[in-house]
């Protein structure tokens, strides 16, 4: 009889302890849920800074199939689609972000870069008019800046770039961007003083360096100006150069502006060599 007792106390004990169990998992369960919500986002950050392009766009694919409401999902596979340079795909996701709810100025802002990388200026340009003049960011004046550059609209755009420049303090890529619009205007002297501005901010970029080297080549000043520079950059600056004396007329300068660049290149300077062989072949015949 002691045992018959004894059972149900068991039982009892089983079913306390049973209880505890599911209290416990639900607790667990939970906590794993704010973990996981938590990692979620530490990943989305990283696809969206230091993962490849279309890797990212690969786990934001999964994620939106998911959660296609989620706004910072869908704004994640826009943002890796424009970085893996795959714009077109891109515009029709900002276009269904902008029906979801919390969307904003800077998404309007993104799409209009969007359409501007995939080439449609003119519906870049109205979604641009869209956006509240209050929004104030270097990247919104960028592309206004961009877009009334497309219109030759010259006064706009010098206005957008100068406020864009004030926006950031990064400013080298926009007045790269600037003075190539001052050299499409045969505006040499402004050009090459805008390059010469983004190449003080950032020594390292060589589209300005070039595009400086045209502006004074339309001068018809073949002097290579006072940047840094590495020998390999100097010889294709140099190239570039040639190129310039040769297309103002000046065969026998670019002659040996080519020359130099070839002489001056630490391996072998294929273009260059190849631009001197024709342009003998040329004179020659």
């Amino acid at each position: 009889m002691r045992h018959l007792k004894v059972i149900p106390l068991c039982v009892l004990s089983v079913g306390i302890l049973a209880g505890c169990q599911k209290a416990g998992n639900g607790e667990v369960s939970r906590a794993f849920k704010d973990v996981n919500v938590v990692d979620e986002s530490n990943l989305s950050d990283i696809m969206l800074t230091v993962a490849d392009p279309n890797e990212a766009v690969n786990y934001f694919k999964r994620s939106t199939a998911e959660n296609p409401d989620r706004i910072d999902l869908q704004r994640g596979l826009a943002s890796s689609l424009v970085r893996a340079k795959r714009a077109t795909e891109a515009v029709p996701v900002y276009e269904k972000i902008l029906k979801l709810e919390g969307t904003n100025s800077e998404d309007r802002v993104d799409y209009a870069d969007a359409l501007i990388r995939a080439g449609d200026w003119k519906k870049a340009e109205k979604v641009l008019d869209g956006v509240p003049p209050t929004f104030e960011t270097f990247k919104r004046y960028r592309l206004e800046a961009m877009v009334a550059d497309s219109n030759k609209e010259w006064k706009k755009a010098d206005s957008f770039y100068e406020t864009a420049v004030g926006l950031t303090t990064r400013p080298s890529g926009v007045l790269n961007n600037w003075g190539y619009s001052k050299l499409t205007r045969g505006d040499y002297k402004d050009a090459e003083r805008l390059f010469s501005d983004a190449i003080r901010q950032d020594t390292a970029l060589f589209t300005a360096k070039n595009n400086m080297v045209l502006a004074r080549g339309a001068q018809r000043n073949y002097n290579l100006p006072v940047i840094p520079m590495s020998q390999t950059e100097r010889a294709q600056l140099l190239h570039t150069l040639g190129l310039s004396a040769i297309k103002q007329g000046d065969v026998e300068t670019g002659k040996g502006l080519l020359r130099e660049a070839v002489n001056t290149h630490p391996q072998h300077f294929e273009a260059a060599v190849r631009s001197l062989r024709a342009l003998e072949a040329n004179v020659t015949n």
